[in-house]
């Protein structure tokens, strides 16, 4: 089913009006090109066109539409008219020379440039005669027969070609823009001959090469792929690539099958799915986001404009809540005007999560649904977390990553557990409740550092507004705002403790540097018969010391009411304090907590104004 799905994209975009979203043919592939050689009819280098971009503190180049490369494993294997210095020139890479001198390897190093050039040059002489016979081929095989990289020291660029070893090709100088791999004589030739040639030179003949059989994915009869194309992107899998398809152990192969054969897969669908992948994985792809350990891509059947704003929609642009916002906005009114209805709701939509796993990439979630169901579901998500908010706090809908990072010490992506950002988006798109264990660290975080935010507060309440929507529950749910009329014990009890450190505060007049929230907020919310009782006690040395203005402040932040009765009303219906509190009630404590500070600082009559306290 994925692919066959990501199959079903490639064809999509192949046939996309844009041509800069038109995903490339069979045989061919987008590669980033560091530099072009011009040359002339009989081969000599006219100039070097550097097209290497600064972005950060790398280059990057460009991308060119190229054959497809091929496999590289531990053998010497070359591209078809493009490739790295150490192929296309013999140009040693410095790292590498010097890691051979140090193991004392470097003429083995070196007879390896040579094997290596010559595989290049060896590549172009196994094309047709008719092919070869074409000027640009031809101008390309001179150079390579005339010393190119004394050639190319004249140029003053052999120095920075060699370190950053980028892939290079070439063009006939007459031909302006056009590359020799894509002149009109020789691009068929040339793509036939990079589509049969992608295998590894020492790998072993699979059993099924030149044999028919049905394709797992289109359900054709073709012969079957025996090694698939890399998948880059994935973050933390091998910068050259993993796979989601291999063999390559017996211990994998069955009834005498090896590679490709066991699953068998015709080239062009394995083209289709490998490519497809890639394009959603790219860097500049607005139809992925990188969440914990989690790559996360998603697509539609049809084209839909959903496909792009997905990833905004979640916050994968974490500096631009406004802009979020205002999408978060467009999708509600959407949703409620029924633009997902009909034709465009019954489009499916893909979520593909990905997660490296040595040499090869874990799935670690899929999810397909109408469109419209995920459109409801992105709502829900926006319902679950929608929370009254200190005036500062301008993230009115938290990405997703903020989110992850509020429950982990120190805020760093490193310390999200494995497999927590994947759970949550899958919980996301299903619908299901959110994992216990973000309900777990966002508690234990709120007790570690006394500090109920507003992030791991709007964690808590997303915890608890799945289970308490359920039919057979009796959990009410968790509210966006002040509920005085929650009876659960645990809120209550969370309010109460708000109330008793504002008391506090308004006692010492503002000068306190810590209240009792340091010192007893973990006890309380967990074991609060053991510490309730003592802070009562200590509220009434508090009272005792509020001079007018401490009891006019008060006042008003209780509504009109005096301490004692603001407290009796917030105690009445909890009856005897509960000796411990469970997980979920740790978090409805911190969630009473959070409301009834946020009530201190807002007025009842303009509580409402607040976007988030609508819902």
């Amino acid at each position: 089913m994925i692919l066959q799905a990501l199959n079903d994209y490639y064809e999509r975009r192949c046939a996309d009006p844009d041509p800069a979203r038109r995903l490339p043919a069979f045989g061919l592939e987008r590669k980033e090109i560091g530099f072009v050689l011009d040359l002339t009819r009989d081969g000599k280098l006219v100039s070097v066109t550097d097209l290497r971009t600064q972005i950060g503190s790398r280059k990057i180049g460009t991308g060119l539409l190229v054959p497809s490369a091929v496999k590289k494993t531990s053998g010497v294997a070359a591209n078809l008219l493009w490739d790295n210095a150490e192929y296309v020139l013999g140009l040693p890479d410095p790292k590498k020379l010097d890691a051979a001198r140090d193991k004392g390897k470097e003429e083995e190093y070196r007879q390896r440039l040579l094997e290596m050039q010559e595989a290049f040059r060896r590549r172009i002489l196994d094309l047709p005669d008719a092919v070869r016979r074409d000027a640009g081929i031809h101008a390309v095989l001179a150079f390579l027969d005339t010393r190119p990289a004394e050639q190319l020291d004249r140029s003053g660029l052999s120095d920075e070609i060699a370190s950053g070893n980028a892939p290079l090709t070439f063009r006939l100088h007459e031909d302006g823009g056009a590359l020799v791999s894509q002149r009109p004589e020789v691009a068929p030739h040339v793509v036939a001959a990079a589509a049969a040639g992608d295998e590894d030179d020492e790998a072993p003949a699979a059993d099924a090469a030149g044999l028919t059989t049905m394709c797992l994915v289109t359900g054709r009869l073709a012969p079957a792929a025996r090694l698939h194309s890399a998948i880059k992107g994935v973050w933390g899998a091998q910068t050259s690539g993993a796979n989601i398809v291999s063999f390559n152990l017996d211990a994998f192969n069955s009834h005498g099958k090896t590679q490709g054969a066991n699953a068998p897969v015709s080239p062009q669908a394995s083209f289709g799915y490998t490519t497809a992948l890639n394009a959603l994985l790219a860097r500049d792809s607005a139809q992925r986001m990188q969440v914990g350990d989690a790559s996360t891509v998603f697509w539609a059947q049809r084209a839909d404009a959903f496909e792009d704003e997905l990833a905004t929609l979640l916050g994968a642009n974490i500096d631009d809540p406004d802009a979020r916002t205002q999408q978060v906005k467009t999708l509600f009114e959407s949703i409620h005007s029924g633009a997902f209805g009909g034709a465009r709701g019954d489009n499916r939509f893909f979520v593909l999560g990905l997660a490296p796993n040595a040499a090869r990439i874990a799935l670690r979630f899929w999810h397909a649904a109408p469109l419209v169901d995920i459109a409801e579901r992105v709502r829900r998500w926006f319902d679950d977390l929608a929370l009254v908010r200190p005036s500062f706090e301008r993230d009115e809908h938290p990405a997703l990553r903020t989110l992850l990072r509020a429950v982990v010490l120190q805020r760093k992506d490193d310390n999200i557990p494995p497999g927590l950002s994947g759970d949550v988006l899958r919980a996301i798109f299903t619908g299901a409740p959110y994992p216990a264990l973000w309900l777990n660290l966002a508690v234990q975080r709120c007790r570690a550092e006394q500090e109920v935010s507003y992030h791991r507060a709007a964690v808590i309440k997303a915890c608890l507004s799945r289970p308490a929507r359920r039919s057979t529950s009796t959990e009410e749910d968790p509210t966006t705002m002040l509920d005085p009329t929650n009876q659960q014990a645990s809120y209550r009890l969370g309010r109460l403790f708000a109330v008793l450190e504002k008391i506090q505060e308004e006692s010492a007049g503002g000068t306190l540097n810590k209240t009792i929230r340091d010192r007893y907020y973990g006890a309380a919310s967990s074991t609060p018969a053991l510490v309730v009782p003592l802070l009562l006690k200590l509220k009434n040395h508090h009272v005792g010391k509020l001079d007018e203005r401490g009891q006019r402040m008060l006042y008003r932040a209780f509504q009109d009411h005096k301490p004692d009765d603001y407290i009796g009303e917030i105690l009445v219906g909890v009856g005897d304090i509960p000796a411990h509190l469970t997980l979920p009630e740790q978090g409805r404590f911190a969630l009473g907590y959070y409301h009834q500070r946020q009530a201190f600082f807002t007025k009842p009559d303009s509580a409402n104004d607040n976007p988030e306290g609508t819902r």
